[in-house]
Parts: structure tokens; C-alpha cells; sequence
């Protein structure tokens, strides 16, 4: 199923969101995902503050320990993710990975990275972490999350497959990667992989969706870094 015949043809007045609103809903989503990391330390400190729970001491620096770390990778995350707070114009395979790995090693799926020793334009490194993020989360009771890149010509191809017991992606999502308003459901849902479609959109390329019983796959495909057109962050206009 094809996702998104002709997103460049789109100008910025038929965007379903942009601007403002746009930079709201990715807000939202930022603090939701930040919120629960930044609770738990706080739990943490309060219960080396209570004086009655010094026997759970251990507990409670391994609580914040955790959540700290789980926020750092957030960050680091969306830095490349959803803004332009870092000043690479190129990231490396492995510098991706890392920042993938750092928010889904730990859970049911597993990720296999097959990205060789390649480098990234920013809007190219924003594309490929949102899609291997989107894959890996189409598995919520486990399985394999495959990511691969490849290059034929001047076309650059991101595709993430994901197969296990009832990989899919929720509702809110699908209508995120066609390019679609959200007219029903949970906003948080639906703003990454809307946000992956305005990317791919915004290079000039295309997404598309593919789904059948046990099995996602995504594929973003992009203008080569030559041919790439210029990325204006939406948000900022």
C-alpha cells in the first residue's frame, strides 16, 4: 500500500498541519515522552529523602540511575529526530544506531541494523531514525526489526521490516504516514510517523506502507545527497 503517491507536489497551504501547530503537537509529544523518565528520578530522590525508606537506598539510586539514562537517550533522540539543535551536517551509520539502540535495546524486539559504514545528511539521518524507531515500535509483542539502506542511482532507499506475533501499527500511525490530518485518536500516536512523511515530503522523496498478517514494512525513498533538495524545518516558518 502506497502511502504517499506525490508528496512534493503538496504546497505548504495543503499541509494538513504545519507552522505552529505542527511545532504543538511535537512539543506534546516531547513532553509526554520526557515526563515519565523525569518522574521517576524525582521518585527516586524522594525516597533518599524519606527517612523511613533508607533500606530501599539501593533501589532508589538504581531507579535514578535508569530514568536518567532514559532521558539522556530521549534527548539525544530527538535532537536529530524532530529538531536542528546540532550543528552535524553528517552523522555516520554507527552514530545512528546508537541513538536508535538507546531507546529500544531493552525491549521485546530485537533491532538488526544493516547499515554499513556510510554517512547521512541531516534530513537523511532525521528519516532513518524515525523509520527504525516506527519499526521496531509495529512489534509490541516482540520479534525482528530489520533496518536496511541501499543506494541504486541517484535514489537513496531506508526500509524497515518488521515480522512478529501481531506486528502493526496502530491506527493514529497509518494516518500519520499518509500525510493525513488526525481527526480521531491520540494525537502522541500520530505525530512521529506524520512527522516521518512531512520529512520524506520535504526532500523531494516518498514513503510507503506495506502490511499483511505478522509483517510491517516501511520504506522512505530519498534523493541522493547531490540531488537533495533544501530542508527547511517546518516549524520555523
Amino acid at each position: 500500500m502506497t502511502v504517499s503517491d506525490d508528496p512534493a507536489s503538496l504546497s505548504a497551504a495543503d499541509l494538513p498541519v504545519d507552522g505552529a501547530e505542527l511545532a504543538a503537537f511535537i512539543a506534546a509529544k516531547l513532553c509526554h515522552d520526557f515526563i515519565s523518565p523525569a518522574g521517576a528520578v524525582m521518585s527516586g530522590l524522594d525516597l533518599l529523602d524519606d527517612p523511613t525508606a533508607q533500606d530501599m537506598r539501593d533501589d532508589a539510586l538504581g531507579l535514578i540511575r535508569q530514568s536518567a539514562a532514559k532521558m539522556v537517550a530521549l534527548v539525544h533522540f530527538a535532537r536529530v529526530a524532530f529538531g536542528a539543535a546540532t550543528s552535524s551536517e553528517q552523522f555516520s551509520g554507527a552514530e545512528l544506531h546508537g541513538l536508535v539502540a538507546g531507546l529500544t535495546d531493552g525491549g521485546r524486539a530485537t533491532l538488526d541494523w544493516r547499515v554499513g559504514e556510510e554517512t547521512f545528511t541531516k534530513i537523511q539521518a532525521r528519516a532513518l531514525i524515525n523509520l527504525a524507531y516506527l519499526t521496531v515500535s509495529a512489534l509490541p509483542m516482540g520479534g525482528a526489526a530489520v533496518v536496511t539502506v541501499r543506494r541504486e542511482g541517484d535514489q537513496l532507499f531506508l526500509v524497515g521490516s518488521a515480522e512478529g506475533a501481531r506486528a502493526r501499527l496502530k491506527p493514529e500511525a497509518v494516518v500519520g504516514l499518509k500525510g493525513e490530518r488526525l481527526t480521531e485518536g491520540l494525537a502522541g500516536q500520530w505525530i512521529q510517523p506524520y512527522w516521518l512523511w512531512l520529512t520524506a515530503r520535504e526532500a523531494g522523496g516518498r514513503l510507503d506502507l506495506a502490511t499483511e498478517e505478522g509483517r510491517v514494512a516501511l520504506m522512505a525513498r530519498l534523493p541522493g545527497a547531490n540531488e537533495q533538495t533544501a530542508f527547511v524545518d517546518p516549524t520555523l516558518r
